[in-house]
């Protein structure tokens, strides 16, 4: 019996996610589950941007963000023989992976994210995700972070 058949990596792409990626890309491998990499363009972004051309530049940067950082779990995965879907959803990035988490066995994510605060034990994304995910969740420290 495997333990873990299915694992959900949320990354937005920044190098503070690239350890989880990496770890969970592993333990696939190791246990022969299948991955779901995710990423979230954050539409919480937008709240106080007029409705214009800046916003759809910032959301089509995004998008354009989205897609690097799947290429980048994608080229990982494959060198490892791990079969990989990769998704690229809209809205609030704690609510899509809480809710992606109910679907999967573990979720393997950073500490932090884009924004990095170091003076942070946890991410607000991870943070609420290790509250409120459905299945057992591994936040992995990012390699140089701060103790």
């Amino acid at each position: 019996m495997t333990l873990f058949k299915k694992i959900l990596i949320p990354t937005d792409g920044s190098e503070y996610t690239k350890a989880a990626v990496t770890k969970g890309l592993e333990m696939a491998k190791a246990t022969g589950a299948e991955v779901t990499a995710l990423y979230v363009v954050d539409q919480t972004s937008f709240i106080n941007f007029p409705m214009d051309s800046t916003i759809v530049s910032v959301y089509t940067l995004l998008e354009k963000e989205g897609e690097e950082a799947m290429d980048y779990v994608k080229k990982e995965a494959e060198a490892l023989g791990v079969k990989l879907t990769t998704r690229i959803e809209e809205g609030s990035p704690s609510r899509k992976i809480v809710d992606l988490s109910a679907e999967h066995d573990l979720v393997v994510m950073g500490t932090l994210g884009r924004t990095g605060f170091s003076k942070l034990l946890l991410g607000s994304v991870a943070e609420r995700v290790v509250r409120f995910a459905k299945c057992p969740v591994l936040v992995v420290r990012a390699t140089g972070e701060e103790n």
